[in-house]
């Protein structure tokens, strides 16, 4: 992109860079984004990346374990058929690093990164009325002016770290699995201490309690693991899987969610006990979402099902934490549904707890006071270490948008638009935002979907309206108030059919004090959404507002 001088606030429009479109993120999302409007549309667009370079999410996450949990060849872009025939995965489920390679050869490929500004951020987006353009400034000190808008910044990216007294005061090494140093960390002979039991502490766990002197868990709510029963991918395997794309590709867009199932079965309370142990045994066996989502369609809308489900993996986990004190802290209790937050996909994560250096600590029943210069005090004991890790989540789908300043019509700000929680039509735009997207943002399937799938449903879903706008002189496009208002009542009363809602989990929100609790994933399943959504692009945008 041309260079530009830095510009004032107050710059003039031949100051900006011009582009039709500018992108934020250059992850999944992001890079097929900039494909679609630059290659098939013949727009100018622009990407801006805080990164030095493309993969997002997989860029910053590459802690210690970090992989995906759904198969690797499902885990990928299915828009290029060249692509899927040349790129061959080392595992069933590709560590992060393997992940990050991908996305630098797509970047490679398409000749991607010549579009992209690295090592930058966005602070404000602003649209300006009358023109219908926005204006955006990043902390390089540039302007740029664009038609349309779209922050591609990831569902699952700005990592979230909980207020604790004193943690200023901490003395040692500190570090977040979600801004993990790129040259990693070393803990040999270090006393380390991790906060959260969520995915990413199941994933990282296992490994730093190989290496460390000595690991303390902090757990507030153990989570419901399963094993993800991961294996290498031979030449055999990938030739295999490259002669059925095509099948396999329909399999995963025609299922609920992303990825086929086909022993899932409809009733866990039609079958009998001993049925039901060698179903979940199967599904275990198996591996990764297997037990959560191929296993019985019940389990995430009846109670007495869902038991069944739970009290299965009470007992594999007591089978494999050898002390039963620890077993029993790490069962979920009864009033906590299986299923009803993500499942993490683990691999010997229960068996970290059997190793002598390894402590787990119960913070609800007795909670972090505060942090000190060399540890961490509870109501009940004060611990040291050398090493304090949060492993502590994200604020899903609204953190990485409210850290940039965007406002709408009339100056109005997202974070205040979203103040009782967002407001979309499909999680594809928000009602006084004229031409701004998000990519599987909230009150869409997004994190409940496959999330290459889903990115490349959303991402065609906006080119095609962004063609068409453009084809037919259309200066902007946002939800009608009323139809966003439909919307939001029938994601909340589709999931209100489940028990998910039941769970204090990010789906909601619960994990960020003072977040509003609004269930922000619509469980209606991909083929019905996409039939939704194109729908509503058939009839000439129905629900939208076009001027």
């Amino acid at each position: 992109m041309t260079e530009h001088p830095e510009n004032t606030e107050n710059a003039s429009s031949e100051s900006r860079i011009n582009v039709d479109a500018l992108v934020v993120g250059a992850g999944f999302s992001g890079l097929y984004m900039l494909h679609l409007l630059r290659d098939r549309l013949n727009l100018k667009v622009g990407l801006i990346e805080a990164a030095p370079s493309v993969g997002g999410t997989w860029y910053w996450n590459c802690y210690p374990g970090a992989r995906c949990d759904i198969p690797s060849y499902h885990y990928s872009y299915s828009f290029s058929e060249e692509l899927q025939q040349e790129w061959s995965w080392s595992e069933k489920y590709a560590a992060q690093p393997e992940i990050l390679e991908y996305l630098n050869y797509v970047a490679k490929k398409f000749d991607l990164a010549k579009n992209i500004t690295f090592n930058c951020r966005v602070l404000s987006a602003h649209f300006i009325e009358g023109p219908n353009r926005w204006h955006i400034k990043t902390d390089d000190g540039k302007q740029y002016e664009a038609k349309y808008f779209i922050p591609a910044v990831g569902t699952l990216s700005d990592a979230n770290v909980p207020e604790i007294p004193g943690q200023q005061a901490f003395e040692g090494e500190c570090y977040v699995t979600g801004r993990w140093p790129q040259e990693g960390v070393n803990f040999t002979n270090k006393r380390v201490a991790v906060i959260g039991t969520g995915a990413t502490a199941v994933q990282v766990i296992p490994l730093i309690a190989k290496e460390a002197d000595h690991l303390t868990v902090f757990q507030r709510t153990p989570a419901w693991a399963a094993p993800l029963q991961n294996k290498p991918l031979t030449e055999k395997d990938n030739e295999e899987i490259k002669e059925n794309y095509s099948a396999l590709r329909n399999q995963a867009w025609n299922s609920f969610g992303g990825v086929p199932f086909p022993n899932a079965r409809a009733s866990a309370l039609a079958e009998s006990q001993a049925q039901r142990a060698e179903h979940y045994e199967s599904c275990w066996q198996e591996g990764g979402f297997s037990l959560w989502l191929g296993s019985y369609q019940d389990i995430l809308f009846d109670e007495k099902a869902n038991e069944t489900a739970a009290e299965f993996v009470r007992a594999k986990i007591r089978e494999r934490v050898e002390d039963p004190s620890i077993a029993e802290k790490l069962c979920p209790p009864e009033d906590v549904y299986y299923g009803a937050k993500r499942q993490p996909c683990e691999t010997g994560y229960y068996e970290a707890f059997n190793r002598s250096n390894v402590t787990l600590v119960d913070v609800k029943q007795t909670p972090i006071q505060e942090i000190t210069p060399t540890g961490l005090r509870t109501t009940r004991e004060t611990y040291n270490f050398d090493v304090l890790i949060y492993a502590t989540g994200f604020d899903a789908f609204t953190g990485a948008l409210f850290r940039m300043d965007i406002r709408g019509r009339d100056g109005q700000r997202l974070k205040d638009q979203w103040a009782a929680g967002p407001r979309t039509l499909y999680g594809l735009a928000t009602h006084g935002f004229p031409n701004m997207f998000t990519i599987t943002g909230p009150q869409s399937p997004s994190v409940l979907f496959n999330m290459p799938l889903g990115i490349e449903m959303h991402c065609d879903w906006i080119a095609d309206c962004i063609d068409y706008m453009e084809k037919n002189d259309v200066g902007s496009i946002e939800p009608d108030k009323a139809k966003e208002d439909e919307w939001i009542a029938h994601v909340k009363e589709v999931a209100d059919t489940t028990l998910l809602p039941k769970a204090s989990s990010w789906y909601s929100g619960a994990n960020i004090p003072g977040k509003p609790q609004i269930f922000m994933v619509y469980l209606g399943g991909g083929p019905r959404y996409q039939e939704i959504i194109e729908n509503s692009a058939r009839n000439g945008y129905k629900g939208f507002l076009l001027e």
